[in-house]
């Protein structure tokens, strides 16, 4: 009614052929939302004795599209500068445009219509042709003068041709839409972008967590203690009068502990604590602030025990470590270092991370009908496991303990945020070594561990020299993680690991790390990538031409002996290029930073092979359960959890195929292990591999399932048929980033990435693109933000949001494209679809090694050259101190120093050394074994390029 001419809403209205009902004294009336509502500027065609009652909004046809675009200086609570709205109708079956509308705001003193511009659309087929009669005609048709209202005439202007286009592209999208391949089913839901079905529930705040459900009669909250000691004998515990109870070790009947790779796990520390953060007991009260009012109140006694360890160098010089540790090995790795030309030794360091998700671990148990029944509601990717656990001893006391300790009551634990970050594993902090040796005749890889009586050294010089070409001959990788005090899942972590480099679990004093989305994948690759750069730097080449030159070609097998053919690989690749740009932007990227002192840019293009499904065949299965009511509603249960990946949506797209009925009448019942039992967790990429497969034939026996296995390999034995290849197949991908840098702060923007993924026939295309953006933006933030910083005494600092940084919206890359590489194909999986959960994650590191070839290019102007260390992740601290400006060479604040094992070295062309970067609270005792290294006629020289 106040007809701004700025309205975000009239030109949708007026586009959208709504009407306004109004009502006077005269009785009342409907009146067109046209060209013809809005008079002049805050006057419409409505008489002054006229309220508005209602708006009509009528439904879209098919074949109708409307859509509304908005500029403004902020996204959110300003006034536009351009609006628009704008609809289009096409004939039945066809690209033929019937009727159009497009109105803009801001462009005048009223709402306008592009009349002439709707002329020259109507009757015409939406196509290049026509539209681009459409843009001469609007630029004549919508015409500001200089001195218009509000200014930006330029800008106003180009915005509303802008607008058009993006019409342009909806359009064409939805035309694509429309015109489904002839065998596809008119209702078939596969491969169309479906919304996630949580969605709309868990933005608007309506779903229902652990801690949203309602509070019943009786209920109890459980806090739970935890060391403050890393490593100490416990003397004694004082409780707390006043709380319902305080459980401790000597509480729990039964099982106290649980095996894992023949290591017992406590559940309350009961005579010696091994990290801080270690749960001593739990205290149980009517409400949450009495039990943590109690929990804090609890007073434990400690006698500290000599040496706690807190990182992989520690526990490896006390050969502390979780075995097993395996062996794998390729070739003769001695055979190659005798007959090499160069070698070149280097190490990497990467930290952990944390899970951060939204809702902390929590869990209900509540009391339900006889016998000691009770209901678990749990935060858990595997409920069988946690099931397993509540059963543990086979004893009723134990059951009921552990649902209603006591008491007979149900009990509620919610973790604080900083209890969650304390208790829960996180990531592994990794610790990889690698040499490499570069010869024309001879392919040897061999990944072996150190023996236990091996030390780790605190120095290491690196020796450098390459083919020329750049080829990778033979790789010797020793590949450490920082398990923490119990060894949870740490040897499988490390087993996945071995499939990409290597690793040894190192058993330590802080909290036990565990799973995380890529599964020891992320780090072990980055080692490997962080070598590859480190060779192109030697040899003074783009690394993405080390990184291709040592590409897999033709019919491969991994160093694991896992036959596979990269082409997708290679396409991938390819295409990420092309679609980047990538060789003029890298041009762009050099000529920026020629003109740049104190900024400069990187770049960087990474490849990503992900092995999809569990290496353990007895985890790559599934069960469903379906059922189909009266009225046709189908309500699905199966044993994967729904963790925000779309997990439950790709679920009822299945059935809707396999049903042939509309994705409405699909319903999914929450994960429980009293409908679907036995399952696997949901894990490793293959929740939709595994339960689409098990909706798909819910009624199909192990045994047919099994026959296809046995034709495959008739002679096979029993159990060939049953390990099978240690992954089902693999996903490809690949990643283009360019960052710009601010050396003098560390800073950084991420300008653009581009990703091409090859994920097979996508079940849900919109759905696996949120899942590579998401995974993406979770790897930057692994490897450029998030950083777990712990006290000497190994107490966790960041434990919280103020401390520990994750990725915000302001990190999301400024041009960020996703594709998904066409005409792909998988007879492994559901619909020849592929697994996309974790395999994106690696190519954040895109970020990172773009960072580091910014970094190289600042340091380029200090006048150093040849590798450097930058150590994971890449802080604004760790980019800014590894650009040697001449300020950070300025600041000498740290008064002991230690040599860097990466930065130390000579080299013989220019007669220099290469700088180092100094440590604090380090022996000097050390510098010994580096000038016998580096010899003692170029120490002088070494002291006077320190000074």
């Amino acid at each position: 009614m106040s007809a701004y001419p700025n309205s975000d809403l009239n030109p949708v209205l007026a586009a959208g052929n709504c009407k306004v009902s109004v009502i006077s004294s005269g009785g009342r009336r409907e009146v067109p939302l046209n060209r013809d509502f809005f008079v002049s500027f805050g006057k419409t065609t409505l008489k002054p004795e006229e309220i508005v009652v209602s708006v009509f909004i009528p439904f879209s046809r098919k074949g109708e599209i409307v859509r509304a675009y908005r500029q403004a200086p902020r996204k959110e609570s300003s006034f536009s500068t351009v609006t628009t709205g704008m609809r289009v109708f096409f004939s039945e079956g066809s690209r033929l445009v019937q009727d159009v509308s497009i109105y803009y705001g801001g462009m005048g003193p009223t709402t306008v219509s592009a009349t002439r511009t709707c002329t020259a659309i109507a009757t015409r087929p939406w196509d290049d042709e026509t539209l681009r009669r459409a843009y001469d005609v609007l630029l004549e048709e919508l015409v500001l003068p200089p001195s218009a209202p509000g200014g930006k005439v330029e800008f106003r202007r180009s915005l509303t041709l802008s607008f058009l286009f993006k019409f342009n592209l909806d359009v064409l999208q939805r035309l694509r839409e429309m015109y489904v391949p002839k065998d596809q089913k008119d209702q078939d839901p596969v491969g169309r972008p479906i919304m996630h079905r949580s969605a709309i529930s868990q933005a608007t705040g309506e779903a229902v967590y652990c801690d949203d459900i309602p509070r019943t009669d009786g209920e109890l909250f459980l806090a739970v203690v935890t060391s403050s000691r890393a490593h100490a004998n416990i003397t004694e515990t004082l409780r707390l009068p006043g709380v319902v109870d305080v459980i401790t070790a000597k509480d729990v009947p039964g099982q106290k502990s649980r095996k894992m790779f023949g290591y017992e796990e406590a559940l309350f520390a009961e005579t010696e604590v091994s990290c801080v953060g270690q749960m001593v007991c739990a205290v149980v009260a009517d409400t949450r602030a009495h039990a943590r009012r109690g929990a804090a109140a609890v007073k434990i006694g400690y006698e500290d025990l000599p040496e706690p360890l807190f990182t992989v160098e520690e526990a490896s010089e006390k050969s502390s470590f979780f075995e097993p540790r395996r062996v794998i090995e390729r070739g003769n790795v001695a055979q190659a270092f005798q007959t090499v030309d160069h070698v070149h030794e280097g190490e990497f360091r990467m930290g952990g991370q944390e899970h951060f998700y939204m809702e902390t671990q929590s869990m209900l148990v509540v009391p339900v009908g006889e016998e000691t029944e009770f209901n678990a509601y749990v935060s858990t990717q595997w409920p069988t496991g946690t099931q397993a656990e509540l059963l543990a001893g086979n004893s009723l006391k134990r059951r009921r303990w552990l649902a209603l300790p006591l008491t007979n009551r149900a009990v509620r634990c919610v973790l604080e945020r900083g209890e969650d970050m304390l208790i829960s594993g996180a990531r592994h902090p990794v610790l990889g070594k690698y040499k490499v040796y570069t010869h024309s005749g001879f392919h040897f890889i061999q990944m072996l561990f150190v023996s236990e009586d091996v030390q780790l050294p605190d120095v290491c010089l690196f020796q450098v020299g390459f083919m020329n070409d750049g080829r990778i001959m033979a790789a010797d990788v020793q590949y450490y993680t920082n398990a923490g005090n119990t060894v949870d899942e740490s040897p499988l972590v490390g087993q996945s690991a071995l499939k990409s480099s290597r690793g040894a679990a190192c058993r330590t004093n802080l909290p036990s790390n565990t799973a995380f989305r890529g599964f020891g994948v992320p780090q072990s690759i980055m080692v490997v990538e962080n070598m590859l750069n480190d060779v192109a730097m030697v040899l003074g080449r783009p690394a993405d031409q080390i990184r291709e030159i040592n590409m897999y070609q033709g019919p491969s097998v991994t160093h694991y002996g896992l036959e596979f053919s990269p082409e997708n690989l290679r396409r991938c690749w390819d295409e990420c290029k092309e679609k980047s740009d990538y060789a003029a932007r890298r041009r762009a990227v050099e000529r920026f930073n020629q003109d740049n002192r104190w900024k400069k840019r990187g770049t960087a293009i990474v490849p990503i092979k992900y092995g999809i499904a569990f290496a353990e065949s007895f985890l790559n299965q599934a069960a469903a359960l379906v059922h189909v009511y009266k009225d046709g509603s189908v309500l699905v249960s199966h044993g994967g959890t729904e963790m925000g990946q779309g997990l439950h949506t790709k679920m009822q797209q299945v059935a809707s195929r396999e049903l042939g009925v509309p994705p409405s009448k699909i319903y999914i019942s929450e994960t429980s292990t009293n409908t679907v039992p036995n399952t696997c967790p949901s894990a490793a990429s293959f929740g939709t591999d595994a339960n689409g497969m098990a909706v798909q034939n819910a009624c199909q026996t192990l045994y047919q399932r099994l026959e296809p296995i046995r034709q495959k390999n008739p002679k096979g034995s029993w159990e060939s048929w049953m390990a099978g290849r240690p992954y089902a197949y693999f996903t490809f991908g690949a990643c283009f980033c360019e960052v710009e840098l601010d050396c003098l702060t560390g800073d950084y923007r991420t300008v653009k990435t581009d990703i091409v993924m090859d994920i097979g026939r996508s079940v849900n295309p919109s759905m696996d693109i949120g899942q590579i953006e998401g995974a993406f933006m979770q790897g930057l933030g692994l490897y450029t933000l998030e950083e777990l910083k712990f006290s000497p005494s190994g107490l966790l600092y960041t434990r919280g949001p103020s401390q520990y940084k994750i990725p915000a919206v302001c990190d999301v890359p400024l041009r960020f494209n996703v594709y998904l590489l066409p005409d792909s194909h998988n007879p492994h999986a559901i619909y020849s679809s592929k697994g996309i959960g974790e395999p994106a994650l690696f190519l954040g590191s895109s970020v990172f090694f773009a960072i580091k070839d910014a970094v190289a290019a600042a340091r380029s102007e200090s006048g150093f050259v040849g590798p450097f260390p930058l150590d994971s992740p890449a802080t604004p601290e760790r980019a800014c101190l590894a650009c040697a400006s001449p300020f950070t060479q300025k600041v000498k604040t740290l008064k002991h120093w230690r040599w860097s094992t990466v930065m130390l070295g000579y080299h013989r062309q220019r007669s220099r050394v290469f700088p180092f970067i100094p440590y604090e609270n380090s022996d000097s005792s050390q510098h010994t074994g580096i000038s016998q290294t580096v010899g003692l006629k170029h120490l002088k020289h070494l002291k006077e390029n320190v000074k």
